[in-house]
């Protein structure tokens, strides 16, 4: 493939989620590892069922081709004069332009490419001004939740109901000193009920009370379309891990004002415009006004690359179209489980709340960690258990103590046991209809038959008891 054919072929050009159409039909995305085989402990082997899509999603299979179309023309970029450095950066920062398109960016908005959600939102607490008031929910995962430790931050107690939220935020807004700057964080959709949150009406609360918001969208844009000008948030944070791309890129999105003002988030080359020796030996830096002030180092090109393919395969793909899709795989779940009393879901906002693919549960009788290990040595189904990075809000939802010292892991976890933990399936555009209902006979087995295996723990978690 020459230069040209690749630049025309594979070059990921801008497109809003918003404007795209949603083609017929309502089959799973392909993605990779759809084929995969793992063994089980009882015999045999089964096609691996990938229902762990809120911690990683599987890599779209046409992530994974335009990334290796482009690999063998892999250069540096930013100021390189070689043609492939030249076909580098074009491709790097024609990604930044379909990320802007993908989340309705504003004029004036940033696009700055990180290493995750987590990355996105430690960068945006280093840029806050002196004397920020940061409002957040016990509810957030820790990347929204532990951040802001150089800021005032009030804690929110986990609302019973989006009306309950909004409220929430604005009693404690309305009793913030109205003289310094504040900023609210909150997530669009909960990694542990998978609830959407009325991210609109918790923007304009904020704004009411001369407080910005940044959306962590993790969880939600890989399965909603994400409008920076429609939620009126001033930043939005999000992983391409989770959106369909591989490991370890990143975006922070939103107003430059905060950024282009703080000191970089890195100090090194690409973030820094002009650097002079001073007299007395020491260094003068003239930083970049541009994203580039924090990208310091060579950037993740394929990495961001990767998740602008994603963002564009979503959008063609059309978020009507695998939203429908999703909510029928979520009614499965629902339904079968429906008339199996020890299996209890987990919500704030009630079971008929709007959600995304993402269901936790407990079980009576077990534990989080058994109950995970049977389902994945016995049906090879991947699920997660445990608190799943938010310890406050499973505190919340099934009643312990806020300072109860249990985490994940905890000794509790042996078979039969008790832990203060959960369980958690999660699915998204490329999970087929048989692995949810392979989930669902699984889970009617176990709770009625019990594993037909024996684990053991070791390091805290459960695993199959091979040494018979």
């Amino acid at each position: 493939m020459s230069v040209s054919t690749l630049a025309a072929v594979s070059a990921v050009s801008a497109v809003s989620a918003a404007d795209a159409v949603a083609p017929s039909g309502c089959a799973p995305l392909p993605v990779l590892g759809r084929d995969v085989t793992v063994p089980l402990v009882t015999g045999g082997e089964v096609t691996y069922a990938a229902l762990d899509y809120a911690a990683s999603a599987p890599a779209l299979q046409r992530v994974w081709d335009d990334v290796a179309a482009y690999a063998p023309y892999y250069g540096s970029v930013h100021r390189g004069a070689g043609h492939l450095s030249q076909l580098s950066t074009e491709l790097f920062e024609n990604a930044r332009r379909t990320v802007a398109g993908f989340l309705d960016c504003r004029d004036g908005d940033q696009v700055v490419f990180t290493r995750s959600t987590t990355d996105s939102l430690n960068l945006l607490a280093a840029a806050l001004p002196d004397d920020c008031q940061v409002f957040v929910f016990e509810t957030e995962h820790h990347a929204a939740l532990l951040p802001w430790r150089g800021a005032r931050v009030t804690f929110l107690d986990a609302p019973d109901s989006p009306e309950q939220a909004v409220r929430a935020l604005e009693h404690a807004l309305a009793a913030r000193d109205p003289h310094g700057p504040a900023l609210v964080c909150v997530t669009g959709a909960s990694n542990v009920t998978g609830e959407l949150w009325p991210v609109r009406e918790l923007a304009a609360a904020a704004h009411a009370h001369g407080a910005r918001i940044v959306l962590d969208a993790a969880q939600l844009a890989p399965h909603h379309a994400v409008s920076l000008r429609e939620l009126d948030v001033d930043w939005v944070a999000f992983s391409g891990h989770k959106l369909y791309a591989p490991f370890g890129a990143g975006v922070l999105a939103g107003r430059a004002d905060w950024l282009r003002e703080a000191e970089p988030y890195l100090a090194g080359g690409g973030a820094s415009r002009k650097v002079t020796r001073r007299e007395d030996g020491g260094v003068d830096v003239q930083w970049h006004d541009s994203a580039a002030r924090h990208e310091a180092g060579s950037p993740n090109v394929i990495g961001a690359y990767a998740l602008a393919s994603a963002c564009k395969a979503l959008a063609e793909a059309g978020f009507g179209t695998l939203a429908a899709r999703e909510e029928r795989l979520i009614r499965i779940v629902r339904d079968g489980l429906a008339d199996v009393p020890e299996v209890r879901f987990l919500s704030l906002f009630g079971d008929d709340a709007p959600r995304v693919g993402v269901l936790s549960f407990v079980v009576d009788g077990w534990n989080g960690s058994h109950f995970a290990a049977a389902l994945s040595a016995e049906y090879g189904i991947g699920v997660r258990d445990g608190l799943f990075c938010a310890h406050p809000l499973l505190r919340a939802l099934l009643g312990g103590d806020p300072q109860d010292g249990g985490e994940c892991g905890a000794p509790g976890a042996a078979p039969g046991g008790t832990a203060l933990d959960a369980i958690r399936v999660s699915f998204g555009a490329g999970t087929p209809d048989e692995h949810v209902e392979r989930f669902v006979r699984a889970v009617r087995e176990l709770v009625r038959g019990g594993a037909r295996w024996s684990y053991r723990t070791v390091d805290g978690r459960c695993v199959p008891d091979t040494s018979a």
